[in-house]
């Protein structure tokens, strides 16, 4: 990864966006309304938002945006829900995005305890502090009178945990209304600033159902078992060797199937991810994992009687997440980098796995930035967010620099 730091002309246009007059009185009014941004997280976070379930939260993020007095709010047929806020240039689209799921199953309680300026919940920083930042940008914009040269479509997407495999992303780039005007890509994700994902870890995730006669354990003694074709392949796909650098893994995530523990099953599956931050060596370990399982098969199906049928196994892709980069000469990571260095933060580039995958899998500039403050154990009951004012503010600020650098702050 080359280096991002800090350029002459990148400071330049980060210093004129923080030495204007309409950005102070934006960030002031982030301060002023914290207490509302507050309130707008408890509210999204107490809102469920499971796997494929986010239709509730969706619809009150979409009330909200109206609220804003946004233009063309709308859901799209994917679920996504969406504002534009209109420049002055006509030309070029920047979007601004939060997700609106999160990895909790339906049942859930997402009700949020406070204790001091902490708040915990499941979800409450992943992603719904975002949503609330979005809507604060929003009000801060409009309150201070700022325009921009692009076009700033804000957006509530689906789909960006787990299995929801980026399908709200993937409908925006790749048949939404915006598609053909797309400039440059955020998404604010989870609290932390320092950590800015220039680039996206791809990932393929499969299911493979192995299939056999069944029988009595005892009975049927001899007879091809399913199971330990499934267990052959965990136990190759353990032995793979991957690069350390371009960073490739595997693991074997989620197991089930079987009818009687004195039965040779008819059936049993498994679940894989499998990742790299290069399309090469994931091609690679896809095609070494899908050898392994035909492999693991035909030694069941050699090893033991197939008088009453055979082992088969069948694999279903259940997640195809694009890997890619964005530049780091970019205009759009040297000012983000710039402008959340400005604000005390010491920005560092990684790797992830977010919805800005989608976009620099295209060729199109993207980034994940934080939503500002702290926070931790994310993906657990117990996450939990710091909303302390100037922590916070700071964050949502360093952020609110970014997406003004790239859309271009117009002077008064």
């Amino acid at each position: 990864m080359n280096d991002i730091s800090a350029t002459p002309a990148k400071e330049a246009a980060v210093a004129a966006v923080m030495g204007s007059a309409a950005y102070r009185a934006a960030v002031a009014t982030l301060a002023h309304e914290h207490d509302r941004t507050v309130r707008d997280i408890v509210t999204l976070t107490e809102i469920a938002a499971p796997p494929f379930g986010e239709a509730a939260r969706a619809a009150a993020f979409l009330d909200m945006l109206r609220a804003h007095g946004l233009a063309e709010v709308e859901q799209d047929a994917a679920g996504n829900v969406m504002g534009l806020r209109r420049g002055i240039g006509n030309g070029p689209l920047v979007i601004v995005a939060a997700h609106l799921d999160t990895v909790f199953p339906a049942g859930t309680d997402v009700k949020v305890r406070r204790e001091g300026t902490k708040l915990f919940a499941p979800g409450v920083g992943d992603d719904s502090r975002s949503l609330a930042v979005l809507l604060a940008w929003v009000r801060a914009l409009d309150a201070a009178s700022v325009r921009t040269r692009s076009d700033i479509l804000f957006v509530g997407d689906v789909g960006e945990e787990g299995l929801g495999d980026l399908r709200g992303m993937r409908h925006l780039f790749g048949e939404g209304k915006y598609k053909d005007r797309i400039s440059a890509f955020i998404t604010v994700d989870s609290p932390e600033m320092e950590a800015l994902a220039v680039g996206g870890i791809g990932s393929k995730r499969y299911r493979v159902t192995f299939r056999g006669p069944g029988g009595h354990s005892y009975g049927a003694f001899g007879l091809v078992n399913p199971m330990v074709a499934m267990a052959q392949t965990v136990l190759e796909l353990s032995r793979t060797a991957v690069p350390a650098d371009p960073k490739t893994t595997f693991a074997a995530t989620v197991v089930g199937g079987g009818t009687s523990v004195n039965a040779i099953p008819n059936e049993v599956w498994l679940e894989v991810d499998l990742r790299s931050k290069a399309p090469l060596q994931l091609d690679r370990l896809e095609k070494r994992f899908l050898k392994i399982v035909e492999d693991a098969v035909q030694a069941e199906n050699h090893a033991r009687s197939v008088r009453e049928g055979p082992v088969t196994a069948e694999a279903t892709m259940i997640g195809d997440r694009p890997a890619g980069a964005t530049d780091p000469a970019s205009e759009l990571v040297r000012y983000a980098t710039d402008a959340i260095a400005a604000h005390g933060f010491a920005p560092r580039p990684v790797f992830s796995s977010t919805d800005a995958n989608i976009a620099m899998s295209l060729g199109i500039p993207a980034v994940k930035i934080g939503s500002g403050g702290t926070g931790g154990r994310g993906h657990s009951l117990e996450e939990w967010i710091d909303v302390e004012e100037q922590a916070s503010v700071r964050g949502m600020a360093a952020g609110l620099t970014a997406v003004l650098a790239i859309a271009g702050l117009e002077a008064a």
